[in-house]
């Protein structure tokens, strides 16, 4: 976070730190806002009073704050990593990259890294595919609102990743690669830079699995932005994580939702009937979290909560 800080200051670019529960009432880091309970009560009563406490959806009160705030980028990470230099390089919403075209999974990280290493997320038995990486030779110029960066040494993988094989991993540089719409590929919440058509989809769910709420809300982001013929695109690391300590049997046991149910979430979204334009983010997202209550992955207390997270949205969006 001092590192973060220490490369924002002179950049004039902002960090927002909420906190929770066992979030010490007196953090101060010069360059960053903290977001004590109160102030975020104060800021939003309705979205903050309906948000589950010792959560880590709570990073919701963030994007709002930022929203609240004027920005005009926002980048979601984690307090366990740090940035490269090159973390600071400018994106522009338009990727230049080398397109992957695809209606089905594909594992974004293979084209970073010749070793076996997957994103968390992808279905195990995609992982082993031997098209799972398909060549990807054209380049193309496409926006992509939604821009995962990878990290080096601990990246984000799943718990039978971290079980069985060897970390840390750095990975390859390389341009970055553009996912045309109908390639699914998660995305996570550790390095990942959201452009203003994007911000109303930031939202994580709270009632599911810790594990998941990153990732699923990124499959629901990628169904909405093919509808808007955006693309998500994938880079070389900026940032690398030193892991907070996890519990990685609680990990797998956590992360057991996604390995039996991504594919049907995947199958489910994109069978709806999503409608093209900014203006219909929110009835697009209660559209695709009504598919995930049914389908038994998220729990019926999360449509209040996006009822309120959608109003907060549109009362702060311009």
């Amino acid at each position: 976070m001092k590192a973060f800080a220490e490369g924002a200051i002179p950049r004039q670019t902002g960090i927002i730190v909420v906190g929770d529960r066992k979030s010490p009432a007196d953090f101060h880091l010069d360059g960053c806002t903290f977001l004590a309970l109160a102030d975020q009560a104060a800021a939003f009563p309705r979205f903050a009073g309906l948000l589950p406490l010792n959560s880590y959806a709570r990073k919701n009160i963030g994007y709002l704050w930022a929203l609240k705030t004027g920005a005009r980028q926002i980048i979601d990470t984690d307090d366990d990593n740090a940035p490269f230099p090159s973390f600071w390089t400018p994106r522009s919403k338009t990727v230049d990259g080398r397109l992957v075209e695809r209606n089905g999974w594909i594992n974004a990280y293979a084209y970073f890294s010749d070793a076996l290493i997957w994103p968390r997320g992808l279905p195990l038995d995609q992982i082993r595919q031997p098209d799972a990486a398909p060549a990807a030779n054209g380049r193309a110029q496409r926006v992509c609102p939604v821009q995962q960066g990878l990290a080096d040494d601990n990246p984000d993988v799943d718990a039978v990743y971290r079980l069985i094989l060897p970390l840390p991993v750095k990975f390859t540089s390389g341009d970055d690669i553009v996912l045309a719409p109908g390639a699914w590929c998660p995305f996570n919440s550790q390095n990942t830079h959201w452009w203003p058509e994007a911000f109303p989809l930031l939202y994580l769910p709270s009632y599911c699995s810790f594990r998941m709420t990153d990732i699923w809300r990124s499959f629901v982001v990628q169904r909405i932005l093919w509808a808007n013929d955006w693309c998500v695109s994938f880079h070389a690391a900026t940032v690398y994580q030193d892991r907070n300590e996890h519990n990685l049997m609680r990990d797998f046991e956590d992360e057991i939702p996604g390995y039996v149910n991504n594919s049907r979430i995947a199958g489910t979204l994109a069978d709806l009937d999503i409608r093209p334009g900014a203006e219909n983010h929110g009835d697009n997202l209660r559209a695709c979290y009504s598919a995930l209550v049914r389908l038994g992955v998220v729990g019926v207390e999360e449509m209040p909560l996006l009822d309120a997270w959608i109003d907060a949205v549109e009362s702060l969006t311009p």
